[in-house]
């Protein structure tokens, strides 16, 4: 009998190692009866849950914290419906990215490297780089912003901490892709508790959140501003490029009937993942609203220690330890995947490598001068998820041009309504970032 899944020798963009560890061997088989049938219901769907998660932390990291908390505080419930339809086109885009991994066997910027040419795939490199140094800034404040927060560490100290567990969480590669994805899965889920239980002790106002969820409405340039950031910290340019990376060699087809078959069992990966991921935004903006924003408290979300302390103050109940804790798990395991991210982007675009820990002893100079310098970190988290949205549509442009080609994707092409969606999202990406400058530059609100 034709095996429907085969195990890969390499795949060191994901596993860091030569050869599949026993534990991915047990997935590998797992997924080869859920394929030809054997397995039906959860337990088929099990051996492909993983690289959605650690896509989704990117979606709730220190950034999403800093707009949504920013956003709820200055104008209530107002952009709920903003943070609903970012999610929604996360939905499409990761279940893009993914598929193209799982149909091509390579990442977006490997397709990129090998279809564009040369001076456009420098071009896509060097501003993919400069997407990962913001992401890597706001992650790597974010959880030392968390420490600090939670035990009282000085801020510096903290950052270096953060580095710590940053190297830690990374390690764990070494013993297969399935540690690092339960332990990234754990931290997402101490986030969505904490939320949780948030949102059930500040008492929203579930009226106003279920009317602007979904009726959409702006007010001013400074609404627009926070749109966008929340737009870029929702639809994060940095894990287009991962998640093809993710599934690219962790499960791959003998045939395409059974790439189809991995990819049905991945868009339950993508719609569990993005799912939490936008209850998280959701409820921490709905937060933000009922806290700070009922009491007129404008300034109050735009500073994260504001937010900590209001949390104690309002709520009780030790809420603002829960936030500090909740910001730590963003923040450390989003710096991970950051790290990962920056990995993929450097070896798909120009094959090169250099070790996952030098990249991340790299990446934390930037932040720990940030730190050191005191300038405002709740402020660097907001600016930099603004930057991210205008990096969304060089990777999101390649990404539906690739995935609507058929000679490149075989029998998982983009339908003609993907195609359709997709074209929507760029467009109204796009739009909003030239709008953005405009307002911006031209000061006509």
């Amino acid at each position: 009998m034709a095996q429907v899944v085969k195990a890969v020798i390499t795949a060191p963009m994901v596993l860091g190692a030569e050869h599949a560890l026993p534990g991915e061997l047990r997935v590998l088989r797992a997924a080869e009866k859920s394929l030809n049938g054997q397995h039906r219901g959860i337990r088929a769907v099990l051996p492909f849950l993983g690289p959605a998660f650690i896509a989704a932390v990117a979606y709730v990291d220190p950034g999403n914290f800093a707009t949504n908390m920013a956003a709820g505080s200055q104008y209530g419930y107002m952009l709920l419906w903003v943070v609903l339809a970012a999610n929604l086109m996360a939905m499409l885009i990761q279940s893009m990215s993914a598929k193209l991994g799982i149909a091509t066997g390579r990442s977006l910027p490997e397709v990129c490297r090998d279809r564009f040419p040369r001076p456009v795939v420098y071009f896509l490199w060097l501003q993919a780089e400069l997407i990962a140094m913001a992401t890597d800034l706001a992650e790597f404040v974010g959880a030392a912003l968390g420490i600090y927060l939670v035990f009282g560490i000085p801020l510096f100290i903290s950052g270096l901490l953060t580095g710590v567990l940053a190297f830690t969480i990374l390690g764990l590669q070494a013993w297969g892709f399935r540690r690092l994805e339960a332990t990234i899965s754990g931290l997402v889920g101490v986030i969505v508790i904490a939320f949780g239980l948030e949102v059930l002790r500040s008492n929203p106002a579930w009226g106003a959140v279920a009317g602007n969820t979904f009726v959409p409405h702006l007010d001013g340039t400074a609404s627009i501003l926070l749109a966008v950031g929340i737009l870029g910290a929702t639809v994060m340019p940095h894990v287009i490029y991962l998640h093809s990376a993710l599934t690219q060699k962790r499960i791959v087809g003998a045939n395409p009937e059974a790439k189809r078959k991995i990819f049905h069992f991945e868009m339950v990966d993508v719609l569990i993942a993005m799912g939490i991921a936008g209850l998280i935004n959701l409820a921490m903006l709905t937060m933000a609203a009922a806290v700070f924003g009922a009491r007129g408290m404008v300034s109050a979300g735009a500073d994260l220690t504001q937010v900590f302390s209001g949390l104690d103050q309002f709520v009780g109940g030790h809420s603002g330890l829960i936030f500090g804790v909740a910001l730590l798990a963003s923040g450390v395991s989003s710096s991970s995947v950051g790290t990962l991210s920056g990995q993929v982007v450097m070896q798909g675009f120009i094959r090169r490598r250099i070790p996952l820990f030098l990249r991340r002893a790299i990446t934390m100079v930037p932040a720990m001068i940030l730190i050191a310098t005191r300038f405002d970190p709740s402020h660097a988290l907001v600016l930099s998820q603004v930057f991210l949205s205008f990096g969304i549509p060089f990777a999101l442009i390649p990404l539906v041009l690739f995935t609507r080609d058929k000679k490149l994707m075989g029998n998982l092409v983009n339908s003609r309504l993907t195609n359709l969606a997709a074209y929507g999202v760029a467009a109204m990406i796009i739009g909003l970032n030239i709008f953005l400058i405009y307002q911006t530059l031209f000061k006509t609100a």
